[in-house]
């Protein structure tokens, strides 16, 4: 039996930068997957995603060129194009894992990975396929699956075709004459975002008073109003009741109503997913489906780790990389700690949304002494350039106690690059007179920031 110090079960972000990390740190490193190196991220989750969504807006340029002094014509779109080339982006970002993985000596096992338990020695038993193999240390990265709630026909749904997850949608070669996405959440918009932009009529049915979970409001409003002018319908406190073969019944506040579609997206969320892999045989403490961690990403059993969805505390890629550093340094004996209050979050719509920290209203929830200015993105002298008329904003949230940012929020053109700064702010907790003397290049459109903290 082939024995190692850690065992690394799951291949996506939190899992194959884990393995990385512990093989850069000296420690001989094994990792399980079953399927596709990258998980979900980068096979059928952010990084498709966002090549389709880029691909979507160099469309939406061409067609409205003549904005900018740029007269095209007959411009198309060719969706199976698109695809093909997400498929090529997918590929090389998976070859790349794979080539990382290899040059520092991890050992890669493609099979599904099942715990045996413990062997005489006190290791951990895994098998991977059908070897069986031994270490030290255990880590799961076993990431999420889509959430299926008990909706009658959706089963029949998703066997039939007629339903999609996201996994399904990015591989579709045609449009669908009409798209009803499940559930108003990131990757519901996302998909909404995309499909509406060449063409296809959606409905974003949303069981929630408001999309995009806790985004603050006036930036869900604004998008819905953004994408309401394009067409999009939008079906708030609704609850769908049935799928049939070619329509989705839901109730609302109207009543009860019937909506006939080509196809549906199942974008109610995703949960933390451990099934098939035997982790009760350690006594390893779960809630909700979820593995508790602690601060340092270990489980309650010495030795096991837990990175990424599996732990179901916030189920974002970059999270995942954060908890593989910590749980590595921890099992080196580094001091680290693993931190969420200044986590940022992003939906790659157009515009793009970021957020980092507490809204106003949750700051309040929590016993928050706070302030809320909101700048309009015309402020930004390159963002005018290149928006016109855009109706993006920065939104700063100041704990006037603490003297220190607690939250940031943006709606506009290259707010997914921008909202890292945020982030460091809040890591930071900078006093507003430090804030005020950094300095910003000039035209960009993170000079919003600085508007609005001039405006505290």
């Amino acid at each position: 039996m082939e024995k190692y110090d850690v065992i690394v079960i799951g291949g996506g972000p939190g899992g194959y930068l884990c393995a990385e990390r512990a093989a850069g740190g000296g420690l001989k490193t094994a990792l399980i997957e079953k399927e596709h190196l990258g998980g979900t991220c980068l096979n059928e989750g952010c990084v498709p995603t966002k090549s389709l969504l880029y691909c979507a807006k160099q469309y939406a340029a061409a067609k409205h060129g003549a904005d900018y002094g740029v007269v095209t014509a007959d411009v198309r779109y060719d969706h199976a194009a698109v695809v093909d080339r997400k498929a090529k982006v997918v590929k090389k970002l998976v070859a790349g894992v794979g080539a990382t993985l290899s040059s520092v000596g991890v050992q890669v096992y493609m099979a599904e990975a099942k715990i045996r338990g413990r062997g005489a020695d006190g290791t951990f038993e895994v098998d991977a396929g059908a070897e069986t193999i031994a270490a030290d240390r255990l880590v799961i990265a076993t990431g999420s699956v889509t959430a299926k709630p008990p909706v009658p026909g959706l089963q029949a749904g998703l066997d039939s075709g007629f339903v999609l997850t996201n996994r399904e949608i990015l591989d579709l070669k045609e449009l669908p004459e009409s798209l009803v996405c499940m559930g108003g959440g990131v990757i519901g918009l996302e998909m909404a975002c995309y499909f509406a932009s060449v063409g296809v009529p959606v409905t974003v049915i949303e069981m929630m008073p408001k999309i995009a979970g806790p985004t603050d409001q006036a930036i869900c409003d604004t998008l819905m109003k953004t994408y309401g002018r394009e067409g999009m319908v939008f079906k708030l406190s609704a609850k769908v009741l049935e799928i049939g073969t070619d329509s989705v019944t839901y109730e609302d506040a109207e009543g009860k109503k019937t909506l006939r579609c080509g196809k549906v997206l199942l974008s109610a969320g995703r949960r933390a997913d451990v099934s098939g892999l035997n982790l009760e045989v350690l006594g390893v403490q779960t809630e909700r489906g979820a593995v508790v961690t602690d601060s340092h990403m270990c489980t309650s059993v010495p030795g096991v780790y837990a990175v990424g969805d599996c732990n179901g505390k916030l189920m974002l890629a970059h999270t995942a990389y954060r908890e593989a550093e910590v749980a590595v340094n921890h099992m080196l004996g580094v001091k680290d700690e693993m931190r969420y209050g200044a986590i940022p979050s992003v939906i790659y719509t157009n515009p793009e949304v970021a957020s980092v920290g507490e809204t106003k209203a949750s700051a309040e929830q929590k016993g928050l002494h706070v302030k809320e200015v909101q700048v309009p993105m015309l402020y930004s002298g390159r963002y005018l350039a290149e928006t016109m008329n855009g109706d993006g904003f920065c939104k700063l949230v100041y704990d006037l106690d603490r003297n220190c940012l607690v939250g940031v929020h943006l709606i506009g053109s290259y707010a997914s690059e921008i909202i890292y700064g945020a982030a460091l702010m809040l890591e930071t907790e900078l006093p507003l007179s430090q804030l005020k003397k950094l300095v910003f290049p000039h035209p960009t459109v993170c000079e919003i920031i600085r508007e609005a903290l001039f405006k505290l």
